[in-house]
């Protein structure tokens, strides 16, 4: 769970997000040139990369620190196991640079 500073950060991103999405639609429909759609997919790739930093470190923070500190032998590993898939999947959020 996201503490409040932590969700309203990441619902500003949304919204921007959703506003630089809007504007990879018309810029389809209006027939842009390809690179500059291409660029704008990029920064939304991004923006959406740095919301999921956010979520992922809301989570380690409240989540899985509360499995390691209250939390049984088998909550701890299913918070680990839960983390090795989100990296394995995920890993990239970290690359390019915090």
């Amino acid at each position: 769970m996201l503490c409040p500073a932590e969700k309203k950060k990441a619902l500003a991103r949304i919204r921007r997000i959703e506003g630089q999405v809007t504007a990879i639609r018309r810029m389809i429909e209006e027939d842009k040139y390809c690179v500059d759609v291409l660029l704008q997919i990029s920064a939304a790739q991004g923006a959406l990369g740095q919301v999921g930093k956010i979520v992922l470190g809301g989570h380690m923070s409240t989540c899985v620190t509360e499995a390691f500190s209250d939390g049984n032998e088998d909550q701890r590993r299913t918070k680990i196991d839960e983390l090795l898939a989100v990296f394995s999947r995920y890993g990239h959020l970290g690359a390019r640079g915090a």
